[in-house]
């Protein structure tokens, strides 16, 4: 088991040297470094003093307990920042470490205590002595971080998807699909560990070693996944170079304060129209808002608006909706005979199979085959 730990830590460090060689770096990565650290010092440090921590060192065992309440934040951040446009972390961020300080000033001011300290365990050697309540809230605290932070990370997604369907024709690999399934795989495996680790401690069942050994046999498996995955991760909303444009970053979008004047509206409404039947920039695979708005010198806010209040759809419907008609036509264009469905797709802007065929059905109530059936009259 120790071996698995150590290669664990190994990893993690190995991962933060190739982040920290990365051009060049957004904010998701320098917090992806950090993390590591945390998870290869943490990790490691378990190989190395195992059992025998909770055994002959009460109080630093607790304190190194405390450091579980490092990784919902870590995970929540490193979302948020993917998420939105953050440039660097704020102070605010920094009031989710605020428990983990609480615990370990708790147990610095109660080393100097021995009425407090000797009643300070996380092994059960003695059952005659309870733990002071203010401890076992601490540990109440570290118990739920986990599952707190992983809902709260879940609420970042969806965010993200309002986000990604605001500013971008597509989807695929930018929806974060492979930190979705880590959080909500490790999310219910942290989750169970948790409750056993708890039942441990109220109950005396199981083992402290059992719980601790699972607990960082998971955190080993999610190193190695976040350090290759994490290294592969794109900046999504990364700064464009056209100052008067910009992203559309919020969870809902409102317009009661905007400036949009109605007869600019129609105007917009005109040149939009126009650009998407002369030109069909949709037939673009990575078309953006941005893209759209810099080609039409319409600001991005206004175009994003025009759209959502005039189509009563978002920019990645409002463009899949054009490409879902380009097919429609090119699939009975006799042009396009020679042509399989997949290829018609990418020749009018899909960029893969599941998005078109989703995408598609969506539109039309039939898969392409069966739209193509349909129109044809003839078995495929």
């Amino acid at each position: 088991m120790k071996f698995i730990f150590f290669i664990a830590a190994f990893n993690a460090f190995f991962f933060a040297i190739l982040l920290l060689q990365k051009k060049p770096k957004a904010i998701h990565d320098n917090i992806l470094v950090y993390w590591l650290v945390y998870l290869g010092l943490f990790t490691g440090s378990y190989a190395f003093y195992s059992h025998d921590l909770f055994t002959l060192f009460p109080l630093l065992s607790s304190s190194f307990i405390s450091l579980f309440l490092l990784q919902g934040p870590f995970l929540y951040l490193y979302i948020s920042a993917l998420a939105s446009k953050k440039g660097s972390l704020k102070r605010a961020d920094l009031l989710h470490f605020i428990p983990f300080v609480c615990f370990n000033l708790y147990l610095l001011t109660a080393s100097f205590l021995p009425d407090v300290s000797d009643r300070i365990r996380m092994d059960h050697v003695s059952r005659d002595v309870e733990p002071p309540i203010l401890f076992l809230l601490f540990l109440i605290l570290t118990a739920l971080s986990g599952p707190v932070y992983f809902m709260l990370s879940i609420k970042l997604f969806k965010k993200l998807d309002i986000n990604i369907f605001n500013n971008f024709s597509f989807s695929e690999n930018i929806n974060l699909d492979w930190l979705r399934k880590l959080v909500y795989i490790f999310g219910f495996i942290w989750t169970a560990l948790i409750v056993i680790t708890v039942i441990h401690h109220v109950f005396h069942l199981f083992s402290m070693s059992f719980c601790t050994d699972g607990l960082f046999l998971s955190l080993s498996a999610f190193i190695i996944l976040i350090g290759y995955f994490g290294l592969k991760q794109k900046e999504i909303f990364s700064h464009y170079p056209n100052a008067n444009q910009d992203f559309i970053i919020e969870p809902k979008i409102k317009y009661a304060g905007s400036g949009l004047k109605e007869a600019d509206a129609k105007k917009y409404i005109e040149k939009l129209k126009h650009k998407m039947t002369s030109e069909k920039p949709y037939l673009d695979p990575n078309l953006t808002l941005l893209q759209l708005a810099t080609n039409i010198e319409i600001p991005s806010n206004y175009l994003s608006q025009v759209i959502n209040e005039t189509f009563g759809l978002n920019f990645f419907d409002f463009i899949n909706q054009y490409r879902v008609e380009e097919v429609k036509a090119k699939i009975v264009d006799r042009k396009f005979d020679s042509y399989s469905l997949l290829g018609i797709a990418f020749e009018s802007g899909f960029n893969s199979k599941s998005a078109f065929n989703r995408i598609f059905k969506k539109s039309t109530g039939l898969t392409p085959c069966e739209y193509k059936k349909k129109k044809s009259g003839k078995s495929l």
